[in-house]
């Protein structure tokens, strides 16, 4: 598998996983709201920023009947139109600039999903690093095949889509020009239910498409994003937020400071915990092994006495004989004097 770097960040399962925080339409139609979101995901250790770049008549119709109109009431956004919504969501073109030039002052990369060829090359204009296709979008092949002739890498969010879609979406993007291509599992419901997430996909896509796996969460909390890391994911991607409690469009699916903070150290932990396959005694358990159970004597005898079970006991530490060789020494007699507290040894019996 071709190494993937993202902004200079190496991608793989030698690494710690790569965070994204979406901002997505969090920033409620204020720039300053929005650069608040930058200065807080570097706070909490994101690895990148990523931004929505499309405009409201770049992805529908001004239209509030029929099929353009949600009457979903399990939606979030039941009761709206699609350009109404999109129309609040989207972050102005003219913020990307001043977005992007916070991030990198942070120490953040910011990138993008282009949902139309004519943001990706806008998106070119602002250096963005790499990019990624929403799941909505992975059926978009002339997008794809656009964003690949970058030559940039690609994020690709697989929901909805078929092994069959899958492999002509990796496809197109390598015929393309791309071969750096991170397929992230992803459930399109809004929010995500854990027991629909499905993880052990991550491995079966990486195995399948020999690319990068990783995992676009809706779900609440980090539990799940945690169970992808051990899982393979390589890439975690949620949605983030100052506070829920002010709303937004994505509000009630997005993280807040404290709990990306959690994300990118329990994530961490995870990835660090998985190490290789690994038994008996390790460097760092050397300290330990006095700890273990072994046989003592419990009873002071003489020359000539015989080591019974009330003489001799298994218990800590772990000096003496092991506990396997008990009923090889009891009955036998011991050549040499032994204090209660003295560890069983073969010298013991002369």
């Amino acid at each position: 598998m071709k190494e993937i770097r993202l902004g200079g960040i190496p991608i793989g399962d030698n690494h710690p996983p790569f965070i994204i925080a979406e901002m997505s339409g969090n920033h409620n139609q204020s720039l300053k709201k929005a650069l608040e979101i930058v200065d807080a995901a570097a706070a909490a250790g994101a690895h990148a920023l990523k931004l929505q770049t499309y405009t409201a008549d770049l992805m529908t119709l001004d239209l509030d009947t029929g099929d353009f109109f949600i009457q979903d009431p399990d939606s979030l956004w039941q009761g709206r139109s699609l350009f109404n919504l999109y129309e609040e969501a989207h972050t102005p073109w003219e913020w990307h600039q001043p977005i992007y030039d916070r991030c990198r002052e942070r120490g953040i990369i910011p990138f993008s999903t282009p949902f139309h060829p004519k943001a990706v090359d806008f998106l070119e204009q602002l250096d963005t690093p790499f990019y990624k296709i929403a799941s909505f979008e992975n059926n978009d092949l002339p997008l794809i095949r656009h964003v690949a002739r970058t030559g940039k890498p690609l994020i690709v969010s697989t929901g909805m889509a078929s092994i069959g879609e899958i492999e002509e979406l990796v496809r197109t993007a390598k015929e393309a020009g791309c071969d750096q291509i991170v397929l992230l599992k992803c459930t399109s419901t809004y929010p995500a239910s854990p027991a629909d997430s499905h993880l052990r996909t991550i491995p079966h896509l990486k195995q399948m498409f020999g690319c990068e796996a990783g995992l676009s969460d809706h779900t609440p909390g980090i539990g799940a994003a945690v169970a992808g890391v051990a899982l393979g994911a390589t890439v975690i991607e949620k949605h983030f937020t100052i506070s829920r409690a002010e709303g937004g469009v994505d509000a009630a699916f997005s993280l807040e400071p404290r709990e990306m903070a959690m994300l990118v150290s329990e994530t961490k932990t995870a990835w660090e915990a998985l190490g290789g396959v690994q038994y008996g005694l390790s460097r760092k358990e050397i300290g330990s092994l006095k700890f273990r159970r072994s046989l003592y004597i419990s009873r002071d005898v003489s020359p000539g006495e015989t080591l019974t079970e009330d003489n001799v006991r298994i218990i800590r530490p772990g000096y003496g004989l092991p506990p396997k060789y008990m009923e090889q020494i009891v009955g036998r007699k011991v050549a040499v004097d032994a204090k209660a507290g003295t560890p069983v040894s073969w010298a013991l019996f002369g």
